[in-house]
Order: structure tokens, then sequence, then C-alpha cells
């Protein structure tokens, strides 16, 4: 999946900036520098959109109303990089003959890894 790119509003502060994003409600960070409020506002986007099927369109930058002093920055945001990045294992069950699971164990395969291999070539990833 490619990256889709949300607009952000970054505030100067006294010290580095708030950048909330319109786009996407509630959706709000700080950092106290650009680089700083740049990945927090990635992280930020992340939170937001975790669960969701859908994400929010992205808006156009001139679309925001912005204050003195404020400017758009663009935030890319890619779902699977974000996912492999805050990585969680979730507990499966699954089912596979018998005359497998013996081959597999008398191998000493882990089996969790064989099924993230498959999956990610699966895939593409």
């Amino acid at each position: 999946m490619k990256n889709t790119y949300y607009p952000a509003v970054f505030h100067p502060e006294e010290v580095g900036y708030s950048v909330f994003v319109p786009d996407i409600e509630g959706c709000s960070t700080q950092g106290d520098t650009m680089d700083e409020a740049v990945e927090m506002a990635k992280d930020a986007i992340g939170l937001m959109l975790e669960g969701l099927s859908e994400y929010p369109q992205p808006s156009i930058p001139s679309a925001q109303t912005l204050a003195e002093g404020e400017f758009v920055v663009m935030i890319p945001f890619n779902p699977a990089e974000y996912a492999r990045k805050n990585n969680r294992a979730v507990k499966k069950t699954l089912s596979l003959p018998a005359w497998l699971n013996e081959a597999a164990e008398a191998a000493h395969l882990n089996f969790s890894g064989v099924l993230q291999e498959a999956l990610k070539a699966k895939l593409d990833m």
C-alpha cells in the first residue's frame, strides 16, 4: 500500500510546534523540533486511524484556514509501515491436517514464523 498524505497545520510555539490534522477529528500533537513534530504527527495519524477499515480522504493543503504564523506540512501515512513499526502480536487459532502438524513438529518448524513468512509472500510484502 502506498502513502496517503494528510495536510497538518503547524502552529509555532515558544518551543517547538503544536500540530493538528484537520481531516482526522481529534488528531493533534506537538513536538519540540520540526523533525519531532513531523514524527509525532505520523504517530498521531496512525493512532487515530488504527483499526479503521476506511480512512478519511485527505484534503488539499490550500483548503486549510490558517492563523498568522501557521503553515501546512504534508504528512505521509502508510498503514502497512505503521503496523510494522508498531508491531503487536495477535493470537490466531487455526486448523491443519494432523499429518502436516506432525511433519512440521518433526522438522522443528516455528509455526508463527512460517505463517508470517507465507502471509508476507502472499501479500507481496
